[in-house]
């Protein structure tokens, strides 16, 4: 049997008929470098008050609406992040970038579902704005996590491909799946310059630390003691660097194979000719 949304949270039928649903994800626009997942993981309140209440031409909110906040996690899931009763509508004075629209106050009666329900819904349409009464029985609950949301879950090695500020988190969340599959592994990694297509090619070895360290490197300085990263400016790294495991080994696979195969990986991308790797 199905179990909603509204299941968990049992809202009167006056408060569905005043609630809104505004689903946030990464969009054109005011936020169209921002990945609005990454802010709820560094400053959920960024992302409960400037994302939910932020608009331009279209007024989603109106004082004493409830507005319910979903924050897209992929395809068809989001994160049930809060709802706020709205007690103040300000005005937007540039029409064309928009601004935060409205004031409200978060209802503390449904607090131990934000940040831990994460709901399925198939967004079909183009606005963000939704009347919950009409997607009541869509909001479909798929898991209800033990505690706040930190992160997505390890996919696997054939599955990472993290921006500098995923990778930030992970390390300074400590976040324990990421950590136990990453600390004890020698890898052969790449590092993508996102606003060029530049690569370059790295390995750890064990010498120069395994993968948890490497890539703790680079959270920490940009470029991870790497020549030929170094002189990047530390905020285009931040804004444009993405990083992913082409190969990675358990603790006792030898040094010397390990570089082997990352020079054919250097030869087979290009990445001394057309990329950012040097040796």
């Amino acid at each position: 049997m199905k179990i909603t949304l509204q299941n968990l949270l049992n809202l009167s039928d006056n408060d569905i008929k005043r609630a809104k649903v505004k689903l946030n994800q990464e969009s054109r626009g005011a936020h169209a470098t921002s990945n609005p997942v990454q802010i709820y993981l560094s400053n959920p309140e960024e992302v409960n008050t400037d994302w939910l209440f932020w608009h331009k031409k279209t007024r989603y909110f109106k004082k004493g609406w409830l507005a319910v906040c979903l924050l897209r996690l992929d395809y068809d899931r989001w994160l049930f992040t809060t709802i706020k009763e709205v007690t103040e509508e300000l005005p937007v004075a540039d029409k064309i970038y928009g601004g935060i629209g409205y004031k409200g106050h978060e209802i503390e009666k449904y607090s131990n579902f934000y940040g831990r329900v994460i709901v399925k819904y198939h967004k079909d349409h183009q606005g963000q704005g939704v009347w919950y009464e009409n997607i009541i029985d869509e909001l479909e609950v798929l898991e209800i996590l033990p505690s706040l949301f930190d992160g997505e879950a390890f996919p696997g090695y054939d599955k990472v491909r993290l921006t500098y500020r995923q990778l930030a988190t992970i390390i300074d969340k400590g976040k324990r799946d990421w950590i136990a599959a990453l600390e004890n592994q020698k890898a052969v990694y790449l590092i993508a310059d996102t606003s060029n297509g530049r690569l370059y090619v790295g390995s750890a070895t064990g010498d120069n630390g395994m993968l948890l360290q490497r890539w703790s490197n680079y959270v920490h300085s940009g470029h991870g003691g790497n020549q030929e990263l170094i002189g990047f400016d530390f905020d285009d790294i931040k804004q444009n660097f993405q990083y992913s495991i082409l190969e990675n080994y358990n603790a006792r696979v030898d040094k010397g194979f390990i570089l082997d195969r990352e020079t054919w990986w250097k030869i087979t991308l290009q990445t001394r000719k057309f990329g950012y790797n040097k040796n």
